[in-house]
């Protein structure tokens, strides 16, 4: 089976997932976007209310200015995957809760290995916290790289921390030149 029907396949699985009450009020799950061949996996937290009614990672206003930091950067569209650790979006765009995200783990985990991403990248503290060190500061570490089971994994601010304080922004942008570069140095 190729990757293509084998991350289908899980797509699927994770639409009937009941695992969690998450289920019970979401429109769609949201699998992520991107090509299944991506060199940069980011991962966020959870869908937002957009994503929720669009089964799209990332299309509201966060998902405009990441698209946005991606492109000036120069990163082209085949190079990631965007996806989140909880595949349902939480009430009121409020934090998952651990439980949601241990029943939900399993998902992100099956599409890292499919998907074999050179780069893992967590947009905001919540995955970070998760994917990177519990003890993790967004403010301290962010464009600080890491090594974890042969991939180069960093984190940047969420775009909704961009959005609610443009100061950040530059910094922002200096750690998504980073990505591409490392990008460069791992694929060349």
């Amino acid at each position: 089976m190729i990757k293509k029907e084998k991350l289908d396949l899980l797509k699927n699985e994770c639409a009937a997932c009941h695992a969690c009450d998450l289920h019970n009020t979401r429109t769609n799950t949201v699998f992520g976007r991107g090509s299944y061949d991506a060199d940069i996996l980011f991962i966020g937290e959870a869908p937002g209310e957009k994503e929720d009614l669009s089964g799209e990672a990332f299309v509201g206003a966060s998902g405009k200015l990441l698209d946005k930091f991606l492109k000036e950067a120069g990163i082209p569209d085949t190079a990631y995957f965007i996806a989140n650790i909880i595949k349902c979006r939480p009430p009121k765009n409020r934090d998952p809760k651990k439980e949601e995200e241990d029943k939900c783990i399993e998902f992100l985990s099956r599409q890292i290995e499919l998907i074999n991403p050179k780069i893992i990248v967590c947009l905001g503290r919540i995955s970070a916290k998760r994917i990177i060190k519990k003890d993790f500061s967004i403010t301290n570490e962010h464009g600080v790289w890491f090594e974890k089971d042969g991939r180069k994994i960093t984190a940047v601010y969420h775009p909704a921390a961009i959005l609610r304080d443009v100061r950040k922004k530059e910094e922002e942008m200096s750690d998504f030149k980073k990505i591409a570069e490392m990008r460069n140095t791992l694929t060349n």
